[in-house]
């Protein structure tokens, strides 16, 4: 399906484009690749004064903010980070309209101001990147389809550490939570209806 509209007031929301995150392997896109493309896009957000959201995940030290709860699956990310590994990638960083967020979850909407930072600029839509597709990206998304945004994800600046997972969310979930397109189709779109 085509993308159909960019509200007058849609934000990019990027999720996790930080050194720990971009530097993993994934597919189907390189870190570099999505990183690429989502620079296009903030560009062309801050080109039209449009909202730019940079989450980030972070986790004190000693992980005392992780959220808690049993898993089947066996959690990863145990033990201590590189230094910098949650800092977001200078690419992005360093535009001082940006909005930063820090998140100590999955999605960027629980625990967060992103709701409240959306609101009162007046957002009804978000654009989304980042990595992992099938965690933090899809987290956000729904989050964002509940709180009554449209949603709009750009699928190849997005990846995953597993294939079907990406393929799983971008095929079956994301079509229920909004539109799909490339960042080329988002760069079309936005110029067409942001000058």
């Amino acid at each position: 399906m085509a993308l159909t509209a960019l509200d007058p007031r849609t934000a990019l929301v990027v999720i996790d484009l930080q050194a720990g995150i971009v530097a993993a392997p994934t597919v189907p896109h390189s870190g570099a690749e999505v990183l690429s493309r989502t620079v296009g896009l903030a560009d062309a957000f801050r080109a039209r004064n449009l909202p730019v959201v940079l989450v980030r995940v972070s986790f004190a030290a000693d992980f005392g903010d992780v959220p808690p709860g049993r898993t089947e699956a066996v959690r990863s990310g145990g033990g201590a980070r590189p230094e910098g590994w949650d800092v977001i990638v200078p690419e992005l960083a360093g535009h001082p309209g940006d909005i930063t967020v820090t998140k100590h979850n999955w999605g960027a909407f629980h625990g967060t101001d992103l709701d409240a930072q959306l609101r009162r600029r007046g957002v009804t839509q978000i654009v989304l990147a980042g990595i992992a597709t099938s965690i933090g990206v899809e987290s956000t998304a729904r989050a964002a389809h509940e709180h009554g945004y449209h949603v709009t994800l750009a699928t190849d600046a997005m990846s995953d550490m597993d294939a079907e997972a990406h393929r799983g969310s971008v095929e079956r979930i994301f079509p229920r939570l909004g539109e799909t397109g490339t960042t080329a189709e988002v760069l079309e779109l936005l110029a067409k209806t942001h000058g």
